[in-house]
């Protein structure tokens, strides 16, 4: 056994969720009136951005910024003590302040994990080595305001001089879904004179599908790759200079058309790009928390800077609340502990997220890349092989759409799947009673993941609707719902920057509580590499008939196909 599964905080949980797996939260509902006021959060903002309060939700407060409702779990106050006292054992508070105060603790690539940095919005350095990085991220962020700025206004305009009307950034992972995310997010924020557009595969659909009604003269590409080598990326970005090239008739269009958030300037200045528009970011921002650097460059586009900096003021305000708020009041911390319950001790599998936002409909996908890269791991920081469970599948569609397509399998079906639902409690497009109806359904839905349905129940529907006897018996238990089915439901205003920000940042924290708790590194992603490697073998095997086959007969089999069907 680890020291983790022996630990007496771990043996704790796993006696203690013998005596909450028989419960209903049916029940404990009807037990306890005061139920949701003991499980739920309300962090409020004060008008200074600074003054953070963290209370048991009372939703009639005119002053609601963020309701963290987990009433509908699987728990009581006993399992929230022990949980909490789960993540005392494990060190999160100290290892809290070692992120913020930049330490290595991205400990297999020697690292600091500072995206909180990025988003500091205080007067307070912050030190890597030494050095106080926050001149250099206000640097950045002062290009990153002059460029968004000048291409919104015209002033930059293309090489026929032409203002531009198109932005296609060519970036993947974290190059790429969070500022796609993000972008779609905010998009009723947006310029009315600026699209954005996202090429991330190397499929080249994905590129001839983007460019196909773009006009040249007037598109901007943005290349986001720290190193740039990134074969995918390099790959699209090769084939859209050569696009333009083609198109504009002139070499040096390229230096009005391209811009690069890299570290590479030798390479930059190859491609052809104006070392004015490469814009840095560092080795201590990982690529899957990297949007509020640089990488947002796409986002202070088409939003717009002063948006921009309000995302960053979002994460900020979350940074300071997982920083500052006891544990019991936490966030961060109380989210990522009901997922350690779940996954290791009910022994579910996945997560869904379900916004209840069309905006939000590229966020679970975005959530997929955060949480399942980051503990996705099977070795401890010491290098030893795990006992538990790290990370789950991560999930999820907007709201209604689910509902009419996989929502069946989390009512009825035979696995317990924990569910987050987000909504805003106003509609940045009202339109008639769509956004009552809209929360309804939200609203209605966690009810039934808790409430279910019982035989009784369904029996007594099912004769007040005329049906008896053999067709009674015979269509009953399709009609029973056991319930018990946990969530965790997040209402805030309406979907703004510093909102979106605040949401980001949450699961992000959310992630990182876990991956202490497990003892594991979630800023590394060596799983990815070996896949690279490998094609890197095969792709001249593809190229070259005469190249011997080194792998196995599956493999082999595979590229001799190819090869004989080109």
């Amino acid at each position: 056994m680890s020291k983790l599964t022996r630990s007496a905080a771990w043996q704790a949980l796993g006696a203690h969720c013998t005596t909450i797996q028989p419960l209903q939260m049916r029940q404990m509902f009807q037990d306890d009136p005061e139920r949701f006021d003991k499980f739920s959060l309300r962090l409020d903002i004060t008008s200074d951005s600074a003054g953070i309060v963290c209370q048991p939700s009372r939703m009639a407060s005119s002053s609601i910024s963020l309701v963290f409702d987990y009433s509908k779990n699987r728990i009581n106050a006993e399992t929230v003590k022990l949980l909490l006292e789960l993540a005392r054992q494990t060190g999160i508070t100290k290892q809290v302040e070692r992120m913020f105060a930049g330490e290595k603790i991205n400990s297999t690539e020697q690292r600091a994990a500072l995206h909180t940095a990025l988003r500091n919005r205080s007067g307070r350095p912050v030190l890597v080595d030494g050095k106080d990085v926050m001149p250099d991220v206000r640097r950045v962020l002062g290009l990153m305001r002059n460029f968004s700025d000048a291409v919104r206004n015209g002033q930059h305009v293309g090489h026929t001089g032409k203002q531009i009307t198109d932005i296609v950034n060519i970036g993947i992972g974290g190059s790429d879904l969070g500022p796609l995310m993000v972008c779609e997010a905010l998009k009723s924020y947006a310029s009315q004179n600026l699209r954005a557009h996202f090429v991330s595969n190397v499929d080249g659909t994905h590129l001839v599908e983007t460019l196909k009604n773009l006009d040249a003269a007037t598109t901007l590409f943005i290349i986001s790759s720290k190193t740039f080598t990134t074969q995918e990326t390099m790959t699209n970005a090769r084939s859209a200079r050569a696009w333009l090239i083609g198109k504009m008739g002139d070499e040096q269009a390229v230096a009005e058309h391209f811009a690069a958030v890299s570290t590479n300037l030798e390479a930059t200045s190859k491609f052809g790009i104006n070392p004015s528009y490469v814009f840095e970011f560092w080795d201590w921002v990982g690529g899957r928390y990297s949007l509020w650097s640089a990488i947002g460059l796409p986002i202070a586009l088409f939003v717009g800077m002063d948006r921009f900096e309000e995302l960053l003021g979002g994460g900020y305000t979350m940074d300071e609340h997982f920083r500052n708020a006891p544990l019991d009041k936490n966030m961060p911390v109380l989210m990522g502990m009901l997922g350690i319950w779940y996954g290791n001790f009910f022994g579910a599998g996945s997560n869904a997220v379900f916004p209840y936002d069309q905006y939000l409909h590229r966020f679970p996908a975005y959530l997929q890349q955060l949480e399942m890269e980051s503990n996705g791991k099977g070795v401890d920081r010491d290098g030893n092989t795990v006992d538990y469970d790290t990370g789950m599948v991560v999930w999820g569609e907007p709201g209604t759409n689910g509902q009419h397509a996989f929502y069946q399998l989390i009512h009825q079906g035979t696995r317990l799947i924990p569910a987050d639902f987000l909504a805003p409690l106003r509609s940045q497009n009202p339109l008639g009673e769509h956004h009552a109806i809209l929360l309804a359904n939200c609203f209605a839905q966690t009810e039934a993941l808790m409430v279910g349905k019982t035989a009784a129940e369904a029996r007594a529907e099912l004769e007040a609707q005329g049906l008896h006897g053999e067709a009674l018996e015979a269509l009953l238990p399709h009609k029973v719902f056991p319930g018990n089915k946990p969530t965790n439901t997040l209402l805030f205003d309406k979907l703004d920057p510093h909102t979106l920000g605040m949401l980001i940042a949450l699961y992000e924290h959310k992630v990182f509580v876990q991956s202490v708790v497990w003892n594991i590194n979630p800023f590394d992603q060596w799983g990815v590499e070996l896949g690279k490697q490998l094609a890197g073998k095969i792709l001249p095997e593809l190229r070259d008939a005469t190249s011997a086959s080194r792998h196995d007969a599956s493999t082999n089999g595979l590229i001799d196909y190819y090869r004989n069907h080109r």
